[in-house]
């Protein structure tokens, strides 16, 4: 009877640590969603079975608790994730500033925008990338922003539009809203989406930057600006939209509110060429600009979460 009885205990306890190995098994403890802390790190992300690399600058006050702003910014073409850190001076500012910047890689140093360039899904991999930043990095969803130059810039305004309420806002330098699918009437953001752009009056592209900003405006119904500002907003002129920097005279600023809700601020900057205004390093480095870009998209970003 004893013999019996122990027999029956141990198959009973027996029975329970398999059905907990099977729940450990089956349930593992979920891991930090965290993927690293401050620094720099290469990183993937994987779009239509491809494997996409991008670069990702964390500041040292990083705080995996605490949800920050990102900036994902796109390199020129041919450029590299590499070219645009040093180009921008991005780092810095996110330092300063405590948000993450990530440098997506484009396939042979391009991306596919606006008739141009490759076949590759860009849009799909600048929104993996920020899903990635708010999914593991803790990027705040209403603080993700885009910016890029010359093809990087064409590529925000597409993902403006094909990625809705994925980016708060946009900041294009020396790159427009122009060609290829942007000539069908109906090509509009449908979520708001507020876009900062610098244009080089001496760029070869620039009359095709100015009215690619007058056909976005349009699109989306905006008010037409008033005449072109040098100094900030005050309040004696009165507008929704905030203020921007004190400009040199030959640094030109519009602004509008659309009914979207969204702000749509253009600086033309007088004998600009097709560049980084203000960079001290890199190809489309710009020494003698009177602003510099990476300073005006900030403070726009900045100042443009996410309208709900």
């Amino acid at each position: 009877m004893r013999r019996g009885l122990w027999r029956g205990l141990t198959l009973l306890a027996l029975l329970v640590l398999t059905a907990c190995a099977a729940e450990s098994t089956t349930n593992p403890p979920a891991a930090s969603p965290t993927a690293g802390g401050p620094g720099e790190h290469k990183l993937t992300v994987t779009v239509g079975g491809t494997e996409r690399t991008f670069l990702l600058h964390v500041p040292a006050s990083y705080d995996p608790a605490r949800a920050v702003p990102a900036v994902v910014a796109l390199h020129h073409r041919p450029g590299s994730g590499t070219a645009m850190r040093e180009l921008t001076g991005f780092d810095a500012k996110a330092d300063a500033e405590g948000f993450l910047v990530a440098y997506p890689e484009g396939v042979g140093g391009q991306f596919n925008a606006f008739g141009c360039c490759g076949a590759q899904d860009d849009v799909g991999f600048v929104k993996a990338v920020a899903g990635q930043l708010v999914e593991r990095w803790h990027a705040d969803p209403d603080r993700v922003f885009l910016a890029g130059v010359s093809n990087g810039g064409d590529l925000s305004f597409r993902a403006a539009v094909e990625a809705p309420g994925v980016f708060a806002a946009i900041g294009a330098v020396s790159g427009g809203f122009a060609g290829g699918r942007t000539e069908a009437a109906d090509y509009r953001p449908t979520a708001p989406v507020s876009v900062v752009t610098l244009i080089g009056a001496a760029d070869p592209q620039a009359t095709t930057f100015r009215t690619g900003v007058d056909t976005w405006r349009s699109r989306l119904a905006c008010p037409a600006p008033p005449a072109p500002t040098t100094q900030p907003t005050t309040a004696a002129q009165p507008t929704t939209a905030p203020p921007g920097p004190a400009l040199d005279p030959g640094v030109h600023r519009t602004t509008t509110h659309c009914p979207d809700g969204s702000d749509v601020d253009a600086y033309v900057v007088d004998g600009g060429a097709h560049a980084w205004f203000g960079a001290a390093a890199g190809e489309l480095k710009d020494t003698a600009a009177k602003i510099k870009a990476t300073d005006v998209l900030w403070a726009f970003f900045a100042a443009h979460p996410r309208r709900r």
